[in-house]
C-alpha cells in the first residue's frame, strides 16, 4: 500500500455511477476540491487520470474498469476491492489539514470508527493552527535555517503551544 495525496488541480477524474453510491462519491470528490467529469458507459475516457465507479452492476463495472486500465487510467470501484487500483481512505478535514485512516481495505468499518474517534479529538481550530505553523515555517526557511533546524523549531513551537498535549 502506498498512501498518496493528489493535487486536485493536477488530476482529471471521471465519475460514473448510480444511486446513493454515486452521491457518496460526488460528495467525497467535492470535499476534496475535485469536480469530476461525468462519464456514461459509452463516453470516451480520453484525458482522464482516474475513474471512480459507484453503484453499478458488477458486469458493467468490470467492463468500464478494463476499458479504463487499457488507457492507463487508475480505477476505483466502490466496495469491490478486487476491481480497484487504489482505495479511498477514511478522511478527516480541518481546512488544509487532512488526516487519513486506512486498513488496506481489510476493515473499512474499523477505519471509519478510528476516523470518528480522531474527529472528536481534533478541534476545528487546527486549520488556523496549520496556517500559523506554515507562516512560521516560511519565515524560518526565508531566514536560511536548515531543514533539521526547521523541524526542531516546529517541534518546539507545537510543544510550547501545547497543541498535542
Amino acid at each position: 500500500m502506498l498512501p498518496i495525496v493528489i493535487n486536485p488541480q493536477a488530476v482529471s477524474a471521471g465519475l460514473i455511477g448510480a444511486g446513493n453510491a454515486l452521491g457518496r462519491r460526488q460528495a467525497m470528490l467535492a470535499e476534496a476540491g475535485i469536480t469530476p467529469i461525468s462519464v456514461s458507459p459509452n463516453t470516451p475516457l480520453d484525458g482522464l487520470n482516474v475513474l471512480f465507479i459507484a453503484g453499478l452492476e458488477r458486469d458493467l463495472s468490470e467492463s468500464l474498469a478494463q476499458r479504463a486500465r487499457e488507457q492507463g487510467i487508475l480505477v476505483n470501484v466502490e466496495d469491490v476491492p478486487e476491481l480497484c487500483d487504489f482505495h479511498v481512505p477514511a478522511a478527516i478535514r480541518r481546512g488544509d489539514l487532512v488526516l487519513t485512516v486506512s486498513t488496506g481495505g481489510q476493515s473499512p468499518g474499523l477505519a471509519k470508527l478510528i476516523r470518528e474517534w480522531l474527529e472528536r479529538k481534533l478541534c476545528f481550530e487546527w486549520n488556523a493552527r496549520l496556517k500559523e505553523m506554515a507562516s512560521a515555517r516560511a519565515q524560518w526557511r526565508e531566514q536560511g535555517h536548515a531543514p533539521s533546524e526547521v523541524s526542531r523549531r516546529t517541534r518546539e513551537f507545537v510543544r510550547s503551544h501545547e497543541w498535542l498535549s
